[in-house]
């Protein structure tokens, strides 16, 4: 029984499941936004907003227990000197997830995990609808009646048929 028992497996080992943790955390502090599944973006996040959460205290104490875990001293860095200040007046609640639909191979639930703020603006500037299009030139086409070998191959596949079926 898996009484008091969190957390998903995500079919792996605890190491392996660990140490998957740990870079995909590192990947989204140095990044900004990780492309990953559903279930793994769901696992990573408490990891990761508690992570953010002592670099907030940004002391050295909090930092080698940061090290310990994320295992990535670039990442750390990153975390203690960017993030943690940009969320000094935020009490959790530092990533979001976005769902993007299913991955084509196995048709898993793929989602976008990224720490709040860090929208990217685009500014979407629309062509208006006939710039860029010209209006289609109508050609002009004979009637089949004006074609004198229409008729003609019509007949020829319609005396072959019978030919066949008579005899």
């Amino acid at each position: 029984m898996r009484h008091l028992k969190d957390g998903r497996k995500l079919s792996r080992r605890r190491e392996h499941r660990v140490s998957m943790l740990a870079n995909l955390a590192a990947s989204l502090v140095k990044n900004g936004s990780v492309h990953t599944t559903d279930a793994k973006a769901k696992e990573v996040r408490p990891f990761v907003e508690r992570m953010v959460t002592f670099a907030k205290r940004g002391d050295l104490h909090a930092r080698r227990i940061v090290l310990a875990r994320l295992r990535d001293a670039v990442a750390v860095k990153k975390l203690f000197d960017e993030i943690g200040p940009k969320f000094a007046s935020r009490f959790g609640g530092y990533t979001r997830i976005l769902k993007l639909g299913f991955r084509l191979g196995d048709n898993s639930p793929v989602s976008l995990i990224e720490f709040v703020g860090d929208e990217k603006v685009k500014k979407i500037t629309r062509k208006p609808k006939t710039a860029g299009k010209q209006p289609r030139k109508k050609t002009e086409t004979a009637p089949e009646s004006a074609n004198p070998a229409f008729g003609k191959k019509v007949r020829n596949l319609t005396d072959r048929r019978n030919r066949s079926l008579m005899g």
